[in-house]
């Protein structure tokens, strides 16, 4: 027995000795590359070195840069030290090099100038200085990698054209030293470019290619900017053309006008020119003879009439940039006076026979070309798209063996209650993915929707939200969270197509949907955003990703943020851009609101700013913004009218709740009064709250909020009160939301903005130029305070100086305060507080919160009474 037992142990391990070896050879050593290049990637990434590395590639940049502009200027003396046609000992003084970074310095420059590049080395320190900034401050002096494409461009094509224009200016064996001569300006590359291009496309054809590559370049680069240019050069030619070949017809005419004021001079004339210089003119009315009388003197008055008409026509027909626009229908004023940059210049336009048609108004109106309201800041750059980090994957990490095992589990569960399922497919979202059932004929949906709780334990999964049924579909979707959910980077739905060519008045990217797209509205037709969701499930976050899609989108003319912060944290990094993008009350300090009391103020004002725009609108025949901006972009509403340019203007406040419950009614009416009628004006609100009770979330502002998102809550009760539906308390957090409209629910996951990032958005924005000031809104008058300074003397209460002791000792200012301890009526008490108020002795009204008293102890109350406040209207 013992034998036969040590006989199958030792077959046992002959015959697994083979599959050692196997797994043995296949297992192979890890290549020594990864290991080191895990070792220089973690030496890289010290911040000590990457800091000595930048400064050192900055100041190798700057060597390079002046030993290459020495070379220029010291190349002949230097040539034929580096080439060694003359032995000089490196030490010696009989003929030293010339260069101003020495003997390194003349052969760094041959190297680059003389056997490579020519005169595109100058732009490699460009290149290098780029790069050691950097590395070295982690900033970008200038678009990175546009001035890379540009300097790495500039020093191919360098020395191709400059070696082209001195390839043919000699022959045969002058030709070869003019070359060796000038081969500083084009290099070896330049040299070798030109030979091999002239002899495969000859002369012409070198041109041809040459003409082309740069044509092509400023295209690629520059399309935008030489339009401009282009349309520049056409108005000016344009307008020369006229001055110099005035018409016939206009020179009879003006001769006429001339003579007509020298025979009538009670006559006006339809075109009054203030700027005209006399002297001509006079010399004309000096010659009492008419042109028909004496043919022969015809070319003589032709000529002065010519000088005279020339300084005419240069003086109105000149291209005129006007700050105005011009008015199209003539019967808006019996006079119309049309004012450029040039004080000298001024025409005024007359009503009579010869006032101007509407076709030369018109034609006037062309050629001033649209109103920009960017024009004030035309070099604006918006910012990059590298200034965004990418966050998460590329894509949803969930694999088919996690898909078909939650499939069988569906289907296994939904069998135990006799559920039979024809088909089922799934969507794979970032975070969620969603199974699409089509349930048998004669199932009821609501069997399938009692089984919520039961299909979450079969998955083991927190989150499980089913939709009976999905709508626009006859299917059944169950949502189920991945094991491994993705991170959505804001610079993929920055750069995203659908975001960048979005035909939206104000885009807003929110996020990628279960379907893994990227989800963009447009806030202008919300109009109004109402966003409510737990602390800690993304928020603030989501309101920096709307913030940034519409700096990444819109220009500082074009919209006007309003912001209040409570809590002064989450929205202070946007200081940085106060006079860019930010509006405020004037003669206040900061932009971002989180004084309460300045935060009704505001919105006060906003009311004002809306009747204000409306009342544009109507005068303008106009029903919302987009209408009223057309036609002043197009000169069609004359400023001195008080029409405007209209930008744009968000309102958004964070933790609407602390508002409520801080002021109350007085911040519910303004919000509801806005949120009501100020869409057509463009003026759109953002609340977000942590608390969506019914108190804090009313009737009258819901019903202005048709757009709405809601992160995690923890109750039903929340969640129907944010969308009328439940579904909010199902979602798993860290930025998983719904999205509502007043149709339907759409999931998404809303984008990751970092902090950092916000900051490095903002400081790139804050450094451009900017306003002068942020823009203000329109004054409020206190209304309070008038009041209070309205107290006289014969109406202070006979019970003044005994409430006021009351309350310095009671250190306490309140209504019912006094009620109890002078047994008055809540009127007499209410007015008893407004004096004391208006007298200094007890602070503003701050809602909820008691008022503070400002004199300490009551010696202080008496030397106050008795006169000792010089503030007091008593």
């Amino acid at each position: 027995m013992a034998k036969n037992t040590i006989k199958k142990l030792a077959d046992e391990e002959i015959a697994s000795a083979p599959k050692e070896e196997k797994a043995a050879k296949s297992k192979k050593p890890a290549p020594a590359s990864n290991g080191r290049w895990s070792r220089f990637k973690a030496f890289w990434q010290e911040p000590r070195v990457q800091k000595i590395s930048g400064i050192f590639l900055v100041l190798f940049s700057v060597f390079v840069f002046l030993s290459c502009v020495s070379y220029l200027f010291n190349g002949q003396n230097d040539f034929r030290l580096v080439q060694g046609t003359e032995v000089v000992d490196s030490f010696s003084q009989s003929e030293p090099y010339k260069n101003w970074m020495g003997k390194i310095g003349a052969h760094v420059a041959w190297f680059f100038m003389n056997k490579y590049v020519g005169l595109g080395a100058l732009f490699l320190p460009l290149v290098l200085f780029m790069i050691g900034i950097r590395v070295w401050l982690k900033r970008d002096l200038l678009p990175f990698w546009k001035t890379i494409r540009l300097s790495v461009a500039a020093m191919l094509f360098f020395p191709l054209a400059i070696g082209f224009m001195f390839h043919n200016r000699v022959d045969g064996f002058e030709r070869t030293i003019e070359i060796t001569c000038n081969q500083n300006l084009v290099g070896g590359f330049g040299h070798f470019a030109t030979e091999w291009c002239t002899y495969t496309l000859g002369w012409f054809g070198t041109l041809m290619l040459l003409l082309f590559v740069s044509g092509a370049f400023l295209i690629f680069n520059f399309n935008h900017r030489m339009e401009a240019v282009w349309a520049r050069i056409a108005e000016w030619w344009k307008n020369r053309a006229k001055a110099i070949e005035p018409d016939e017809e206009e020179l009879d005419e003006t001769i006429a006008t001339v003579n007509t004021k020298q025979e009538d001079k009670a006559s006006v004339p339809p075109v009054l020119i203030n700027s005209i210089k006399e002297e001509p003119i006079a010399e004309i009315e000096e010659e009492e003879i008419l042109m028909e009388e004496l043919p022969e003197l015809e070319l003589d008055i032709r000529e002065e009439e010519e000088v005279a008409e020339e300084e005419l026509i240069a003086e109105v027909e000149s291209p005129v940039e006007l700050d105005s626009v011009l008015p199209v229908d003539s019967a808006m004023a019996s006079t119309s006076t049309l004012v450029s940059d040039d004080e000298n210049f001024s025409v005024e336009i007359e009503q009579g026979e010869d006032e101007l048609s509407e076709e030369d108004i018109k034609q006037k109106i062309e050629e001033l070309g649209p109103f920009d309201p960017r024009r004030d800041l035309s070099r604006y750059q918006w910012p990059s798209i590298d200034l965004l980090k990418p966050h998460g994957g590329q894509g949803p990490q969930i694999n088919k063996e996690e898909l078909e095992e939650n499939k069988n589990k569906i289907v296994e569960t939904l069998n135990h209650y006799k559920i039979e399922i024809a088909k089922i497919k799934a969507s794979i979202g970032p975070t969620v993915t969603l199974y699409e059932i089509v349930p048998a004929p004669g199932v009821r949906i609501s069997k399938i929707k009692n089984l919520e709780d039961d299909i979450a334990l079969s998955l083991a999964a927190l989150g499980i939200r089913i939709i009976a049924p999905i709508p626009g579909k006859g299917t059944i979707g169950i949502e189920v969270p991945n094991s491994k959910p993705d991170v959505v980077s804001m610079r993929s739905l920055i750069a995203s197509e659908k975001f960048q060519n979005a035909d939206m008045e104000l885009p807003v990217v929110l996020g990628k949907t279960i379907s893994n797209e990227n989800f963009v509205a447009d806030l202008a037709k919300m109009p109004h955003l109402l966003m409510a969701g737990a602390t800690g499930q993304g928020k603030s976050v989501g309101l920096n990703a709307i913030l940034v899609s519409l700096l990444y989108k819109k220009h500082p003319a074009e919209i006007k943020f309003v912001l209040v912060d409570p809590k002064k944290v989450e929205l202070t990094l946007f200081n940085k851009i106060e006079r860019h993008f930010l509006a405020k009350l004037p003669n206040e300090g900061e932009a971002i609101i989180t004084d309460v009391q300045k935060v009704v103020k505001t919105l006060t004002s906003l009311c004002i700013e809306m009747d204000d725009r409306y009342e544009l609108l109507k005068i303008a025949g106009c029903r919302n913004i987009k209408e009223y901006n057309g036609k002043f972009t197009a000169r069609r509403l004359n400023p001195e009218n008080g029409h405007r340019y209209l930008p744009y203007i968000v309102l958004v406040v964070d933790e609407f709740a602390d508002l409520i419950m801080t002021a109350g009614r007085e911040v519910e009416t303004p919000i509801a009064r806005l949120a009501q009628l100020a869409r057509a004006i463009g003026i759109h609100l953002i609340i977000a709250t942590q608390r969506p009770s019914v108190n804090i979330i009313t009737g009258t502002i819901k019903a202005n909020f048709p757009a709405r998102i809601a992160f995690r809550v923890t109750s039903k009760i929340d969640s129907r009160t944010i969308l009328d539906s439940g579904g909010a308390d199902q979602l798993i957090g860290r930025g998983d939301m719904l999205y509502s409209t007043g149709n339907d629910l759409i999931r998404l996951q809303c984008g990751f903005v970092d902090t950092p990032e916000v900051e490095e958005i903002t400081d790139f924005i804050g450094m451009q130029q900017a306003y002068p000031t942020a823009f203000l809104l329109p004054e409020v008058v206190d209304e309070n305070a008038l009041e209070m300074g309205n107290f006289a003397d014969e109406d202070k209460d006979e019970l003044f100086n005994e409430a006021a002791r009351i309350v310095v000792m009671t250190q306490q200012g309140s209504a019912s305060l006094l009620q109890r301890k002078l047994k008055l009526g809540y009127n007499r008490a209410g007015r008893l507080v407004d004096q004391l108020e208006a007298a200094g002795v007890i602070g503003p009204f701050e809602g909820s919160k008691a008022r503070k008293v400002l004199i300490p102890d009551e010696m202080a109350l008496e030397q106050f009474l008795k006169g000792g406040a010089s503030n007091s209207p008593f």
